[in-house]
């Protein structure tokens, strides 16, 4: 047997939605302050295993992947400022009206309208499911062409009037919710959450891992898909899938010491991954000089290329602003910048930047501006 994880998942979070589901819980350090705002049917009803509203800035285009009732975009309304806005998307009927009927007084609240809710999926992110709605109520599909029609409506759709357009979203956030993907889409998924990003966006996504690849029979278990389990990424997996689509920065900023749960002799725990969208896939010329200030003998970028410690490399402009971006945690030194600043050597030709990915997400290793 094989299970359908999006029915298995709708109805279980639908249920969420009725009444609290204490068994989708991990317990979390929320911001009290930014809770004190919420109604308490919110926050009751939320299932979450990490906090990435604590990565919101000032003015942030903030898109929460699986918002749930609203918690977190709530939250983050209160940090992104009348400047920001934020974006919930959720496929689950029950949960979306949960989060709307609320909408009115947390605007009041806020001082402004500056959040909404759209249904869609979060592993494509270009398809509106109210849109695709109200196309099947004019056009019913009753036989092959009328099949034909809607893939082919939907494919237009997707590229004219997108749900989240490319490269429009400044944070991308999640919480406890990618597990609930199907394993043949998270590659789609991942590649989405790249496309929305603006050049220079960052992502916050809790989620619970697991130290070992998920066997077969316990991804049959729907009680343990739809609760967080079978779906879960293997804990190296999770990291790589990012850098592998063209992340930059990729790093486990939270990882909990403790795990949630141990099934068959897999360990569970929830851990937040952040990283960057590279600022530019442009060919650049400019060089720039950096230093790789330690505490290692050496590190080594996603695309393969090294830099030891204390010495001085000439990049790219565009890996110059990925690696200075403080998703690094201030390893480099910019040797361009200042009074003092160094002549970057001669650049050897046009290059790709760091760890840009390639139309079919992979990374192409390069040798930097000058090689």
């Amino acid at each position: 047997m094989t299970i359908d994880v999006e029915i298995t998942v709708t109805e279980r979070y639908s249920e969420g939605a009725r009444e609290r589901q204490e068994a989708l819980c991990c317990p979390v350090d929320y911001d009290t302050d930014l809770l004190a705002m919420l109604p308490q049917e919110i926050i009751e009803r939320d299932y979450g295993c990490g906090d990435p509203s604590r990565y919101v800035r000032p003015g942030d285009v903030v898109l929460d992947l699986g918002s749930g009732g609203g918690k977190i975009c709530y939250m983050a309304a209160q940090l992104t400022g009348a400047d920001g806005r934020v974006i919930g998307v959720d496929m689950n009927d029950d949960m979306l009206a949960l989060a709307r009927k609320h909408q009115p007084e947390m605007a009041a609240r806020l001082g402004g309208d500056r959040v909404r809710f759209l249904k869609g999926y979060i592993q494509d992110l270009a398809l509106d499911i109210d849109a695709l709605g109200d196309y099947l109520a004019a056009n019913p599909v009753r036989q092959a062409a009328d099949y034909s029609a809607l893939r082919a409506w939907e494919q237009r759709q997707r590229r004219e009037v997108p749900l989240i357009p490319d490269a429009s979203v400044d944070l991308v956030i999640s919480n406890c919710v990618l597990n609930l993907v199907a394993d043949g889409e998270k590659q789609q998924l991942v590649r989405e959450i790249y496309r929305v990003l603006k050049p220079g966006g960052r992502i916050a996504i809790s989620d619970i891992v697991s130290d070992r690849i998920v066997p077969q029979p316990m991804k049959q278990d729907p009680d343990l898909w739809s609760g967080c389990i079978s779906g879960a990424f293997e804990e190296s997996e999770f990291a790589n899938t990012f850098a592998a689509a063209g992340f930059g920065g990729v790093c486990y900023d939270k990882r909990d010491p403790q795990p949630w749960r141990v099934i068959e002799d897999i360990t569970f725990r929830s851990v937040t991954l952040t990283a960057v969208k590279p600022a530019s896939s442009v060919v650049h010329t400019e060089c720039h000089t950096l230093m790789y200030r330690g505490p290692f003998a050496a590190v080594i970028d996603e695309s393969g290329r090294r830099f030891d410690r204390g010495s001085h490399e000439s990049v790219s402009a565009s890996t110059r602003q990925l690696l200075l971006n403080g998703a690094f945690g201030n390893a480099f030194i910019d040797l361009s910048a200042g009074p003092a600043a160094e002549p970057a050597a001669a650049c050897c030709g046009a290059v790709k930047p760091l760890n840009i990915a390639e139309p079919e997400g992979r990374a192409e290793a390069h040798g930097g501006c000058c090689g």
